[in-house]
């Protein structure tokens, strides 16, 4: 039987509260006198739809169903979770609960979104405070997994146990915060930075683009796989978290900061401080440490560079630079001599790249025929300027053979060849090599489309012109072995 989440307040925490339900397969009941939330809820729906999917390896359940509701008391029935994301307010809130209380399954867990406020002031004049718990979620909430989970001693456990598996299935990560406290946990490390920030910004030190490029382009992405403590344990070296202490504790006394009301740094804060982060990472030695943060970092990283955003767009500026100053052709006039095959590619094995038994990945050869491919479209003129005017090619047919084994950091190199340059038809061979070792091909036919039509068209004469070249060119050359070749074909 499909479950039920009702969200009070459809703003765009509590629109994302329902994308998040909604694309896990629950029903969803939205109450917000707001005229316009059917169509903001839809817009956040519509991002979620777009990316929440991209998550998961699997398909998400199907879709629930979205309904909204002119009263509280109507949205509520036969809920199973309550969501109350309404603004800031304290006596909004506590009267928000009262007329949900009156309606709502008593059995039904009413969460709240604040970001500010402790349970028990959420709790006072309710009728069963121990339906009411804090789950503060992060925006984005569909994609965001963190929801602290802060209850108080009217809270049975097994509601607060109930609270968290229920947001576990839905995809998130619920923190249970030990004890009440205002701004929970996260919101006060945001509010440290967001003062200091300001100072920063005020004293004339940095601007908001320094401050946000200090952030997400070091610190930011460390944080963002380990978190403070065990991005610091590295820090320390083979000592570990104590040598990182009693190295930099005295700073908390030196005027780095506007805010310097910072706890007394003591033998008994240290040892606190190093026996929990032993407890926390003690079973990985540093260097295995430091090779998991590299790893998720450059995963990250690279991430970022598909979207050519932060850090991605440095290092696709590197790129540009490493590749200008290399010997691969850019264009035909970079080509020395177009009675050999034509570099196209050029690069190590990344790690993410690598499958379960320890080599690279099948779809990760595509991926690096693919990128050979569009260098060669550059080559012969389809650049980005050209694709921008409306004419691009399309890949019809692909057939890759995996020869020999490629591994984590290898450099492997893309040879090309044409095979047919006639008209819209382009048909292409890949070989890839490490060193003189062959380690698969990939034979590839393409066609030029128009982006308007999205049908064949003809590409314009100076793209058909170098394409004859190169394959009249390569025709001379020795015949290559597997070009043709059917699917299971012995070699």
């Amino acid at each position: 039987m499909t479950q039920i989440a009702t969200i009070v307040g459809g703003g765009v925490i509590g629109g994302g509260w329902a994308a998040r339900f909604l694309l896990n397969g629950w029903d969803v009941r939205v109450f917000d006198p707001d005229p316009e939330a059917e169509r903001k809820i839809g817009e956040v729906l519509d991002n979620a739809r777009r990316s929440l999917p991209g998550l998961s390896d699997t398909a998400l359940p199907p879709e629930g169903k979205l309904s909204f509701h002119e009263t509280m008391s109507e949205a509520v029935q036969g809920a199973t979770w309550i969501q109350e994301s309404v603004p800031e307010r304290i006596e909004l809130k506590q009267k928000v609960y009262q007329t949900l209380q009156e309606h709502a399954p008593k059995d039904a867990i009413l969460g709240s979104s604040t970001s500010g406020f402790k349970p028990s002031e959420l709790q006072n004049c309710a009728s069963r405070p121990e339906q009411i718990v804090v789950t503060h979620p992060f925006n984005p909430v569909y994609l965001m997994p963190l929801v602290e989970l802060v209850a108080t001693e009217k809270n049975a456990p097994e509601t607060v146990e109930r609270a968290a598996e229920i947001l576990s299935s839905v995809g998130m990560f619920p923190l249970k915060v030990r004890k009440e406290i205002d701004a929970h946990i996260a919101d006060r490390f945001l509010e440290a930075v967001w003062r200091e920030a300001l100072w920063l910004v005020k004293d004339g030190i940095a601007t908001t683009e320094e401050i946000d490029e200090s952030i997400r382009m070091a610190f930011g992405i460390r944080w963002a796989q380990m978190g403070l403590f065990e991005t610091y344990r590295i820090a320390g070296g083979e000592a570990g978290m104590k040598h990182f202490m009693a190295q930099f504790g005295p700073a908390l006394k030196w005027p780095w900061t506007k805010l310097m009301d910072v706890p007394e740094f003591t033998d008994e804060l240290v040892d606190l401080i190093a026996d929990q982060s032993d407890a926390q990472s003690g079973h990985l030695s540093i260097r295995e440490l430091e090779r998991i943060r590299d790893d998720n970092c450059v995963g990250m990283m690279r991430a970022l560079k598909a979207n050519n955003w932060g850090a991605g767009e440095v290092l696709n500026k590197h790129d540009e630079r490493l590749i200008a100053q290399s010997d691969l052709p850019r264009a035909m006039s970079d080509i020395a001599s177009l009675d050999e095959l034509v570099v196209t590619g050029r690069r190590a094995v990344p790690a993410d790249w690598l499958d379960y038994n320890g080599h690279m990945n099948e779809a990760c050869y595509g991926t690096a025929f693919s990128e050979a491919t569009d260098r060669l479209m550059e080559i012969i003129g389809c650049t980005k300027e050209y694709i921008a005017t409306g004419g691009s090619y399309f890949t019809g047919e692909t057939h890759i053979r995996y020869l020999d084994e490629t591994h984590l950091g290898q450099v492997v190199e893309i040879r090309t060849r044409v095979l047919k340059g006639e008209g819209k038809k382009m048909q292409l061979w890949h070989e890839m090599y490490e060193g003189d070792r062959l380690l698969a091909t990939g034979e590839h036919f393409l066609l030029h489309v128009s982006l308007e039509t999205r049908r064949p068209s003809e590409p314009s004469q100076e793209i058909m012109d170098n394409l004859a070249a190169l394959a009249s060119a390569h025709a001379k050359l020795p015949a290559s072995e597997g070009v043709g070749r059917y699917v299971g074909q012995p070699r």
